[in-house]
């Protein structure tokens, strides 16, 4: 039997158990009904306001703009003036859960903000409000600014894609604006989310309001998503728990990890 550790020996324990799993994940399916005997595997987590309850194989994992514009030093964040080690420390966390749902056989998106190299899919306000020295489309360290195909657009490589996730590049703030986001999750039969990734209180609040706009129960992991000023972040997540849980539900990694790692693994996880 699993007995979960108590404290910080959870995150020692999952950080060595999941280690092999980070960059080595075949790819994998989901159990198909036969083998499940055609009943859902829940899983419970703790969580705010009360218990989330998702079946893994209904479930996906979305992961919000871990780019290297946002998170690395001359990024777009930093050009702003922003503290880019506040997103950064998001990494390890978000390591740990990304490797547990490729082990339990989650499908996995993985969002971009970028645009076309004319800048013909960047929404006018968005443009308009760029009056700095440094917008959208602007040349920078890491190429010209949230343009597709310049390596600021890339995903940081600890949380690399691997064969067989989705990468969804998107023109806004939220997943499901002028995206095939809700095409792809209907066509998989998902009715549930786990959102991560930043800011906390832009791309990640927009995409769980519209995620539950559309009938998509969310899971936001606390410490898995983040933003350059903390009051921020947490008076996102307040929100988001809020009133019986207006817009979802919020709970940290560890209590995630606690139902999810221990879960029958789907792929072949190799050394």
């Amino acid at each position: 039997m699993w007995t979960r550790p108590r404290h910080g020996k959870l995150r020692e324990t999952l950080s060595t158990t999941l280690h092999t799993t980070l960059s080595t994940v075949a790819d994998h399916t989901l159990p198909t009904p036969a083998q499940t005997g055609g009943k859902p595997r829940m899983l419970s987590v703790p969580a705010q306001p009360y218990e989330f309850d998702f079946d893994p194989a209904t479930t996906a994992l979305v992961v919000i703009d871990m780019q290297r514009d946002f998170l690395q030093p001359g990024g777009f964040g930093e050009l702003l003036g922003n503290d880019v080690s506040l997103l950064a420390r998001v990494v390890p966390p978000l390591q740990l859960v990304l490797a547990a749902a490729r082990a339990a056989g989650m499908l996995v998106v993985h969002t971009r903000e970028g645009h076309r190299p004319d800048l013909a899919d960047c929404p006018p306000a968005k443009l308009a409000r760029g009056r700095g020295a440094v917008t959208i489309g602007s040349p920078g360290p890491k190429g010209r600014i949230l343009v597709r195909g310049e390596e600021g657009h890339d995903i940081v490589p600890e949380l690399a894609p691997i064969a067989g996730e989705v990468v969804l590049d998107k023109p806004g703030k939220g997943a499901f604006y002028a995206t095939d986001l809700e095409l792809l999750l209907r066509n998989r039969a998902i009715t549930h989310l786990i959102v991560t990734g930043v800011t906390t209180e832009v791309c990640v609040h927009t995409t769980v309001r519209e995620g539950n706009d559309r009938g998509f129960e969310c899971l936001v992991v606390s410490d898995c998503c983040g933003s350059y000023f903390p009051e921020f972040h947490a008076v996102g997540l307040q929100m988001i728990a809020a009133q019986g849980g207006i817009f979802g539900w919020v709970a940290p990694s560890e209590e995630l990890l606690a139902v999810l790692a221990p879960a029958p693994v789907t792929a072949d996880l190799g050394a």
